[in-house]
């Protein structure tokens, strides 16, 4: 360790004595003293995010941006590097910084960890489906296990974007549509993440992203405009955020889209007056990639330069690969154009977040050869990734109990190319789990039946996918009907896979047509004319529109992308092993033309006709309702809800109490529903909105008590000012096993 750093060390330890005498925060103190020794080109360094560039365990660059690169970390101008994984890597670059700069600050080592790093767990989307806060909290802090064991420090996640429109193909990487869901899925994400403390080398720093409004881009269209109105924006868009703070979240990263015509990164009303002023976050805040560049490119900066500055002045502490702030920012300062004091907060949010690291104390604590070995070179959590695919899968429907399967039955077809798949399993955001290992739907049927008949049927796409380029479709080529179709005619059931690949969904996937792509629609309804007696098995990473399906089909099951233990997940629940509890996170619409579709409409003035006009709220040629709506999901049990009982605790606290009896044949798991209705307020009110949930496991005719908590927090709101405001209202109070499926009803008054 060179000298400087042993003095680093020295003079946390000194601090640290001394603050136990006085009360001092040794970390505040050691933090300011840095500060002081930096130039103005060291600060504006911290400050910048450069992408992995080179080999490192190769030779040093020669030329172009990768030599610019290499010579900023030996200056100390590089705060943070992203996509720079596995330990001899990281140290080698981490060497780079801590021995050659002048100062030796440690680097911040990046990657997007969004499920799993080497173990596949269900995309986002599909573990909100579990309404299991706890199997969440835990494939988070699985995945930070193992990507602090390759040396990353932080991750970009959990997306905490609140999303009511299923074009838009990010949806994959959030919670769904609803604010308090994702809220407290945001928390046990951040949980799992961050642990108690961040200082532990099994943890990773997390990020709330992306702030704010990412979810609402104009028609579903990723990076486009957001237009919505302040009431959304303070109790839609802003909950889960707020939510992450009280998380203890240690960072942010602002967003791509507009927000009343400011770019995000660039938006003071985002970043200055909420976030780092009503809210009072005191972590640090970095950009999406490129983005303070295209502040520029959407119109709001002349040159990169004034992007820099208007980014910085907005809030932005960290430029994530836009080489904007390495740039210009000293000079900036030099001309009076940026305060240095803007310059001094951002530093101090990043040298913050790297003692709570404890990097200062240990650049290398994370470089730990033998545990990156015992940790990764091992499929050591496969069994929790088997637990929560087996949670996040949900039961659409299941007419006359088709479902489960016996194993025995003589003979099963099991058509599609997504059954043989191990590659789509996986999802977009995979991290560093290896392409095709998910285990395949076939190979999970086949580990439990003898009686598996696989054909094809027809290819999802065409050629290898890619992160990066377009997914190429098939359109056309039905050459593999005629075999499934002879399959289907000779067996008892259908077993149909079909949907999206991994990359038919994610950032930069939007969609104008949610039903299947390609001919898959068509193989679904030339197979169900030889054999209805089909189950439809869903592979993907946003809501579809199958109304057709809906209809005919006699079961549906939602499998998502569901991580490397899919196929075994799926025939479990199949074949009966496991009883489904999942329920929907997001409506699923009959049209993409009801999107955008959610439960937590406004009633508007004319809801329904009283007589036989057309006068009301509707369309001419759809139905307003959900095709599946949020909170939906069935289960191989029945659940009975009685006894209501409310119970007023003062305060507005509010005991919600009823009996829970599992009525069915076998054991299983309901996720029980809390929704309120305001009956008057000063801003318009949804007409549901969930208040609580509890998943609750139960044996055969076994009842439990269950009791949620109602407080001023739940019965409250933002109104147009972003003022929390509680009404002297009547409350109707619904109980349920989906936002539809409303078992309980009762009022409430807060007069």
């Amino acid at each position: 360790m060179k000298k400087v750093q042993l003095t680093f060390l020295l003079l946390g330890i000194c601090l640290f004595h001394s603050a136990c005498q006085t009360n001092r925060d040794p970390r505040s103190e050691f933090v300011e003293s840095l500060i002081a020794k930096m130039t103005l080109e060291e600060k504006v360094g911290q400050m910048n995010q450069y992408n992995g560039f080179w080999e490192v365990t190769g030779p040093v660059p020669q030329d172009g941006s990768a030599l610019l690169k290499y010579e900023h970390l030996r200056k100390g101008w590089v705060g943070s590097m992203l996509n720079v994984t596995g330990v001899e890597e990281v140290r080698k670059v981490q060497e780079i910084a801590v021995n050659e700069s002048r100062l030796g600050i440690p680097l911040l080592f990046g990657f997007d960890v969004i499920h799993g790093y080497k173990t596949g767990f269900p995309i986002p989307l599909g573990e909100a489906a579990s309404w299991d806060l706890e199997a969440m909290e835990l494939s988070a802090k699985i995945s930070a296990i193992e990507a602090s064991a390759a040396g990353i420090h932080w991750t970009f996640a959990p997306m905490l974007d609140v999303s009511r429109d299923a074009r838009w193909g990010r949806v994959m990487e959030g919670g769904g549509e609803d604010p308090f869901l994702a809220s407290k899925i945001g928390q046990a994400r951040i949980k799992g993440f961050q642990g108690e403390d961040l200082s532990n080398p099994q943890t990773i720093a997390a990020c709330a992203k992306h702030f704010a409004g990412y979810g609402f881009a104009e028609a579903g269209r990723d990076y486009h405009s957001v237009e919505i109105g302040r009431s959304t924006l303070y109790n839609i868009v802003f909950p889960p955020f707020r939510a992450a703070i009280e998380a203890k979240v240690s960072t942010f990263m602002n967003a791509f889209n507009t927000l009343d015509n400011i770019p995000s990164t660039a938006n003071v009303f985002l970043q200055r007056d909420w976030l780092k002023g009503s809210w009072n976050f005191k972590g640090m805040v970095v950009s999406d990639w490129g983005s303070v560049k295209e502040i520029m490119v959407h119109g709001n900066a002349i040159d990169l330069k004034e992007a820099a500055e208007k980014a910085i002045i907005a809030g932005c502490d960290m430029d994530m690969e836009s080489y904007a702030y390495v740039a210009s920012l000293v000079q900036s300062v030099r001309e009076g154009k940026v305060s240095e004091r803007l310059i001094d907060d951002a530093v101090r949010r990043i040298l913050g977040l790297k003692w709570d690291l404890g990097l200062f104390e240990d650049p290398y604590k994370y470089c730990n050869f033998e545990r990156e070995e015992e940790v990764l070179k091992q499929n050591n959590y496969e069994k929790e990734a088997l637990d929560i695919a087996l949670k996040s899968i949900v039961l659409l429907k299941n007419e006359g109990n088709i479902l489960p399967l016996n194993k025995t039955q003589k003979k099963i077809a099991l058509i599609g190319s997504l059954a043989m798949d191990k590659d789509s399993p996986l999802g977009s955001w995979r991290a560093k789990v290896p392409d095709s290992t998910a285990v395949s739907v076939y190979e999970g049927l086949t580990a439990l039946s003898d009686n598996i008949t696989y054909a094809e049927g027809a290819k999802v796409n065409l050629g290898k996918t890619s992160f990066l380029f377009p997914v190429e479709i098939n359109e056309d080529d039905t050459s593999g009907f005629e075999e499934a179709l002879r399959a289907a005619r000779s067996s008892e059931y259908v077993i149909m896979v079909l949907g999206e690949n991994c990359f038919q969904s994610g950032e930069a996937r939007s969609r104008a047509d949610l039903g299947l792509p390609g001919v898959q629609q068509q193989l679904l309804e030339k197979v169900y004319q030889v054999n209805p007696n089909i189950i439809l098995v869903l592979m993907n990473g946003r809501p579809l529109a199958l109304p057709w399906a809906a209809e005919k089909i006699p079961a549906i099951v939602e499998a998502w992308h569901l991580g490397s233990q899919s196929g075994n997940a799926i025939a479990k629940v199949l074949f009966g092993e496991f009883n489904p509890s999942g329920k929907l996170p997001m409506s699923f619409p009959r049209s993409v033309g009801q999107v955008p579709i959610y439960y937590n409409a406004l009633n508007t003035g004319r809801p329904a006709a009283e007589n036989k006009t057309v006068f009301w709220s509707h369309y001419m040629d759809e139905s307003n309702a959900a095709l599946f709506p949020f909170g939906h999901g069935l289960s191989y049990s029945e659940f009975s809800y009685d006894n209501l009982q409310i119970t007023n605790k003062g305060d507005f606290q509010f005991e919600v109490s009823f009996d829970l009896t599992n009525i069915g044949n076998r054991a299983g798991a309901e996720v029980a529903q809390l929704y309120i209705r305001a009956h008057s307020s000063k801003i318009v009110r949804p007409v549901k909105e969930l208040k609580g949930f509890k998943k609750i496991s139960l044996k055969e005719n076994e009842k439990q008590r269950v009791t949620l908590l109602l407080t001023k927090e739940e019965w409250g709101y933002y109104d147009n000012e972003g003022q929390f405001f509680l009404d002297p209202s009547e409350f109707t109070l619904m109980l349920g096993s989906s936002s539809q499926d409303i078992r309980l009803i009762d009022t409430v008054s807060l007069y």
